[in-house]
């Protein structure tokens, strides 16, 4: 079953039925017939006009009349469609005919009296295999009946993509426009489709200028850690060689004794121990030299301005440098 439109080529203003401010109130729909045939060469049947009366009551509803099918095009897309007249009743006349009961709105009474609309272009359904049209859906005021309406006159059986708007929402999911096509829509799927594919390939066959492998990356990573630990073995024990060398050269000129070499070895490798340990003996007094203390008598308890400045230079307390004085 297929929606199809089909316009009268009756003029509305020479209907000869009762009207209201010279719109008729009564005007024919669908034409009697078995074979009902348009400007485009297509042709439809009319054989069971009760049939489409009956649906119409069943609907319970009054079906609109429009300008150029705007219910079918602009209200299926959410804009504003109104109406300028409702069929309110169809009656089958004699031959088959199907004739309907208008109610025009001002608008639709002013564009039809004035004959700025002189057509009528009914919307239908019928079966694609009898041709059989079954319900009446709308009507459309026009002046170009039939092939040459506008948009929706194109509807055919193989042209969908000009009958039914696709819903908003699809439009929506694939970026289109309201008024996009079928064609479009399919169009943008299968891009959507190809793209997923080519995800999809590219994560089962990384590019490894993006990608590595994460066995090489964790080889990598080892390698890396390896190296950083060699380099810091390394610089500790250059480190410790050039604390060792310190250590003997203060031993020899006597700037130190053998029992503190252990707590100046602690001392200097601290950050910045042994740069403090340098300076500490190139101001410290050295073991053998004279004190200048001669005969006077020795108070291990008082430490000397050099004994303070080395103090502060290797950042411990007067306290513990006098306890290991006394143990010498």
């Amino acid at each position: 079953m297929n929606t199809e439109t089909f316009a009268l080529n009756t003029d509305l203003t020479a209907i000869a039925e009762p009207a209201t401010d010279g719109a008729p109130q009564w005007a024919e729909f669908i034409p009697a017939g078995a074979d009902i045939t348009g400007r485009d060469g297509r042709a439809w049947v009319n054989d069971n006009p009760d049939a489409i009366v009956s649906a119409f009551a069943h609907n319970g509803a009054d079906l609109p009349i429009d300008i150029e099918h705007a219910t079918e095009i602009k209200g299926k897309a959410g804009e504003p469609a109104p109406a300028v007249g409702w069929i309110k009743a169809l009656q089958a006349r004699e031959g088959g005919s199907i004739w309907g009961l208008i109610e025009w709105t001002k608008e639709g009474e002013q564009l039809v009296s004035n004959r700025a609309y002189r057509y009528l272009s009914p919307v239908f359904t019928f079966d694609t295999q009898s041709k059989r049209i079954l319900k009446l859906y709308s009507a459309g005021l026009t002046n170009q009946p039939n092939l040459h309406l506008t948009a929706l006159n194109r509807r055919n059986t193989t042209d969908r993509e000009d009958t039914m708007p696709l819903p908003l929402a699809i439009c929506s999911a694939l970026g289109l426009p309201p008024e996009a096509t079928d064609a479009q829509a399919v169009s943008a799927i299968e891009r959507l489709v190809n793209d997923k594919a080519t995800a999809m390939n590219q994560a089962s066959n990384p590019s490894l200028e993006k990608f590595v492998p994460r066995e090489d990356h964790d080889a990598a990573l080892n390698r890396a850690q390896s190296a950083e630990d060699k380099l810091k073995a390394s610089e500790e024990f250059a480190l410790n060689q050039q604390i060792e060398q310190a250590l003997n050269k203060a031993l020899k000129a006597g700037a130190i004794t053998p029992a503190t070499v252990d707590y100046h070895r602690i001392c200097c490798q601290m950050e910045g121990g042994l740069e403090r340990f340098e300076t500490y003996v190139e101001n410290s007094p050295k073991i053998g030299e004279d004190s200048g203390l001669d005969d006077k008598a020795i108070n291990r308890d008082t430490l000397s301005e050099e004994e303070r400045t080395a103090c502060r230079l290797l950042g411990i307390e007067e306290t513990d440098f006098t306890a290991a004085k006394e143990t010498d």
